[in-house]
This record gives structure tokens, sequence and C-alpha cells, in this order.
């Protein structure tokens, strides 16, 4: 209440909001930005329904997958004695957390013994579900988004996991992301813009897009996919209020895009005092714009009849 009464006597234009958590809890970020809705204060990001829905990692899927959009086949585990119909190696996730907590080289498993302890432990220690997944193994690519008047998709950028140690599995865990002296984050540094073909960069990007607007996202969010060696993309998750430290990866992108951090937080700015003349729904409006995706959409529906839509 004492931040509210503070809010509220330097009778803000606009608050930028940086809130990742509330009592040492991310799971509360979301509530965080819906006391400001609540009390009519306008602020830079993301609504708190996004925040909420990304934030659960499972229910992300489902609304991804209802969109046509591809990710790793999954399961939600509550108990040891749910039975999964998937296939090792898989790698295993507290279901609610954020900036990979809980993610860590043991979290990609190849035997039912190691699934178990692993479920086990974010079960106990985490007090929540497991989100059990496929693993992909291959290539690991984020795109930051940025929306203004239009949704534009930034430079690509790739970890290079090419000077990892043999042993370690090939993903960007929480050693990898916050230990500087660590080995893991040393051999998994970024490269923006990543080096690939202008068709996985288009395909990429309008993932992106889509998977931002499917989530009713707005003003900025990052999106995380892999790719198998086979070249397929599947959305890991969509970040919204993604880190916008000078050194994090979010303004590595603005940078390879021209885009000065300055300039970007103007935008924001922009942005969130045009929302204090919108009424409160519109922002909350899931759209999907691009021609793209509903081709995509019919092509899987019609394949499924042995037919190709375009043919029709």
């Amino acid at each position: 209440m004492s931040l509210l009464r503070r809010i509220k006597e330097l009778k803000v234009d606009v608050l930028i909001n940086l809130c990742e958590e509330y009592l040492g809890r991310p799971q509360l970020e979301a509530n965080v930005a819906a006391v400001f809705e609540a009390f009519g204060i306008t602020f830079t990001g993301n609504s708190s329904k996004a925040l909420a829905l990304c934030q659960d990692k499972f229910k992300s899927k489902a609304i991804l997958n209802s969109f046509g959009l591809p990710t790793a086949k999954g399961r939600l585990v509550t108990s040891l004695d749910q039975k999964l119909d998937l296939r090792f190696p898989l790698i295993v996730k507290p279901n609610q957390e954020d900036a990979s907590l809980g993610i860590n080289p043991d979290s990609v498993v190849d035997s039912q013994e190691a699934l178990t302890r692993k479920i086990s432990k974010i079960l106990t220690e985490y007090k929540q579900p497991a989100l059990v997944e496929e693993f992909i193994q291959g290539r690991e690519f984020n795109v930051a988004l940025l929306e203004t008047d239009k949704l534009e998709a930034l430079p690509v950028s790739e970890i290079d996991f090419s000077t990892m140690p043999e042993s370690t599995p090939r993903i960007c865990s929480y050693e990898a992301k916050w230990f500087e002296d660590n080995i893991l984050f040393v051999t998994t540094p970024a490269i923006c813009p990543a080096p690939i073909d202008d068709s996985l960069r288009k395909q990429l990007h309008q993932y992106a897009r889509a998977a931002f607007q499917a989530m009713g996202c707005r003003d900025y969010a990052r999106v995380d996919f892999r790719m198998d060696k086979e070249g397929r993309v599947y959305i890991l998750e969509v970040n919204p209020n993604p880190d916008t430290s000078l050194d994090a990866g979010y303004c590595r992108a603005l940078k390879a895009a021209g885009l000065d951090y300055a300039q970007f937080w103007s935008l924001m700015i922009e942005n969130a005092l045009r929302r204090k003349e919108e009424p409160w729904f519109s922002s909350e409006d899931v759209r999907i714009e691009y021609p793209f995706f509903w081709h995509h959409v019919l092509e899987k529906a019609f394949s499924k009849k042995g037919r190709r839509w375009s043919e029709q």
C-alpha cells in the first residue's frame, strides 16, 4: 500500500514497469501489473494478462498450439505416479519460474531414474508442477520484438554451443545465464545477428510475430526457439518484458537493429501515453494478421485428410 500511495502522490504520467517479482516470487509479477491496472496507472510493457499467461509454460504451449504454432511435445506432471507418453531424451523444468531458474545441466534426462529424480526435485523444492518435454537437440535462437505503430521483429540471435564441454547438454541453463565465472556462461555466447540464411530468418520472424500476438503481448517481448537436425523449428516460450539491462540479449538485438537505447524507452513511453486514450480492453485483443499464419493452419488441417489446401 505504501508503494501505491507514493505513486499516487507523485501523480506520474507513465510508470516504467521493471518489476520481475514480488516478495521474492516471480509468479507475482503479473499481480503487481494488475494492481496498477486496477488503480488506473498507465505503465510500459505487457499487461497483467499476458504476464500471467506467459508465466505458465504449459498453458502457453496450449495457447500456441491452438493457433497452430509448433512447440515440443510435452506434459504437465503433478505426481510421480503419472505415466508419460514421451520419448527420451527429455527436458524437465519448473512450470512457473523465470530466467531459467530450475533449469540446470541435469534437467536433460535419458532414463526413467533420472526423470523421476528431477521431477521429484521440482515438486518438492519448487512446490509446483514440472513441465516435461521431448528435448529438441539442435540449435537455439531467440527473436526480440518491438511494437510501436507496427510489430517489428529485430535481428535473430543464436546461442553458440560449439565450445561447450562435450558431456554437457546444449541448453541455456541457469548457470549459463547468470554466473559469469562459470564455464557454461563462458561457452554459451550469443551471436546477433545469427549466421543463418534468409529463409530461416523469415520463418523465425513470422513465428515470433504470430506468437507475440497469440499470447496477447504488447510493447516488447522475446520468443525463444529450438531447431532440430531436420530443420524443424519449435517455440520454447514467449518472454514478455524480457531483461532490458544494457548487457542483456534484448539490448543486443536493439543495437543490431540500429536502435538507440534511449530511443527504445522513448517509444515505450509513447505507447503507454497512447494507451491512456484507448478503451481498457483494446490492448488485450488477440490478433493474428499474417497471411502465412492462416495458410499454415489450413495446410495443417487439410493434410489430415490427405489433401493440400493450396491445391483446392
